[in-house]
């Protein structure tokens, strides 16, 4: 073979190839992809979260079958546009256990299939779990009445001294306040410290995360609000307001907490610190603000349970108990339920204040209400925990504890969790008030639970932190 032929075979089987290559190979300007891709938004959330899965590089109008752990839900399927792409949602299964989940997503027609990782995680992120203070997770789906009894301490954990302040849980972390005049971050899983911040006074205040930072007050010889950077816990700003035993409440970009060195409300921007509004009451405001509907809930050692505008702090209306309030509002389905050192426990219409029932304890009510499936749970100085039907404020049950029950219920998936005088901590079947679980700490448990991804969290004065889970 001649030089020449040989340079011309070689032109022809390089053009050959080329053409096969541009055969084979997707069109570019068909807005095909050699690889199926999805992205789910969001990616992390609670069992029922919805989140949109969003799909490129598969088969040009062909059906999409979406998957989420194959065997746990039922098939979604929807169908790609001309270019191979889709949008849809899909609910995240109630049954889905915390931790680290696969959506998938696979092409009918193509068979090009592409998966993502959804991870399944419930924060107990404030006090009393959410901004109405409703002391109620009905995501959490791995402790239950029937398997409760079976709690062993994972970790604890000791700060120092006297641990008042309730945990919040976020983003796998566990802040929480002590009276050896710190905020501690805690690794929820293990207990390790990942960093705490001197605030120069005991810290009573339970801390609320919300967007990245930690908002939680101090007491005497301090008197201010904080805000931390969650992650690290630099400081971002202080807020001087008097002594601070409430426990903040973050909604829509404001953060409200009660003053008792000063007697007021006060509504802070959360990015700065920056005062939107004050309100003054007619006494100390060791109350935890509920937020809900536009208002604010807040009692006071005036007497009063006061609902206060959120934009302005222009009170809507009050309502005269016969003794202090200190107990954290609950808000669900319209009505306001609220504790008095009258020992009464209280219900309100949320938007007039009108009273609609009261129920007589045999001692002060300090503790916060929680308010789940129609029952609302409050500790007494009675020493008794209280199941009382919502609607009527009629009796379901009690439970006698052998010391003061000043610690607000927590109620997860059929069990009351519960804190008392006596070292305690209880879970109780919130049915029928029965005994599941008991765990003796070093002292008076004032702290309340916190239960989130199959693990009770709670204080004592001991000045341990606890976590319990199953085996």
């Amino acid at each position: 073979m001649t030089a020449h032929m040989s340079a011309r075979l070689w032109v022809v089987v390089a053009v050959s190839v080329a053409l096969v290559g541009s055969l084979l190979a997707p069109s570019a300007a068909s807005g095909a992809s050699a690889t199926a891709t999805i992205k789910l938004k969001p990616s992390v959330g609670p069992p029922t979260t919805k989140t949109k899965v969003k799909g490129s590089g598969f088969g040009p109008s062909e059906q999409i079958v979406i998957t989420f752990d194959a065997r746990q839900v039922k098939t979604v399927t929807t169908t790609t546009d001309p270019a191979g792409s889709f949008t849809t949602k899909i609910m995240v299964p109630a049954a889905a256990s915390p931790g680290d989940h696969q959506v998938t997503a696979t092409g009918q027609a193509s068979g090009l299939s592409a998966s993502r990782t959804f991870l399944v995680r419930t924060d107990w992120a404030n006090f009393h779990f959410d901004r109405r203070n409703s002391g109620f997770n009905r995501y959490e789906n791995v402790l239950n009445a029937s398997n409760v009894s079976a709690l062993k301490v994972a970790w604890s954990h000791n700060l120092g001294n006297y641990v008042y302040s309730s945990p919040a849980v976020a983003n796998g972390v566990l802040y929480v306040g002590s009276y050896d005049h710190k905020v501690y971050a805690l690794t929820a899983a293990t207990g390790h410290v990942k960093w705490r911040y001197n605030t120069g006074a005991w810290v009573y205040s339970s801390p609320a995360v919300a967007n990245g930072v930690v908002f939680v007050g101090s007491r005497s010889r301090d008197n201010k609000m904080y805000a931390l950077v969650a992650a690290t816990g630099a400081l971002k700003w202080n807020y001087p307001m008097g002594e601070v035993d409430s426990s903040p409440a973050v909604a829509d970009g404001v953060v409200f907490v009660g003053s008792t060195g000063d007697h007021k409300v006060y509504a802070l921007d959360a990015a700065t610190g920056g005062l939107k509004w004050s309100r003054p009451t007619g006494a100390e405001v060791v109350s935890s603000p509920a937020v809900a509907n536009g208002m604010v809930y807040v009692g006071s050692l005036d007497h009063k349970v006061y609902a206060l505008s959120a934009a302005t702090g222009a009170l809507k209306w009050s309502y005269q108990t016969a003794d202090f309030v200190t107990s954290s509002p609950a808000v669900a389905n319209g009505v306001v339920y609220v504790g008095s050192g009258d020992d009464s426990v209280y219900a309100l219409d949320a938007s007039a204040g009108a009273f609609k029932w009261s129920y007589a304890t045999g001692g002060s009510v300090t503790s916060s209400p929680a308010v789940a499936n129609g029952v609302v749970y409050v500790g007494s100085g009675d020493s008794n925990v209280y199941a009382l039907d919502a609607a009527a404020g009629t009796l379901i049950w009690s439970y006698r504890t052998d010391g003061y029950a000043g610690s607000s219920p927590a109620v997860a998936n059929g069990v009351v969790y519960v804190g008392s005088e006596d070292s305690m901590v209880y879970a109780l079947d919130a049915a029928t008030g029965s005994l599941k679980w008991s765990y003796r700490t070093g002292d008076f448990v004032a702290s309340s639970p916190a239960v989130t991804n199959g693990v009770v969290y709670v204080g004592s004065k001991s000045g341990n932190v606890y976590a319990f889970s199953l085996p």
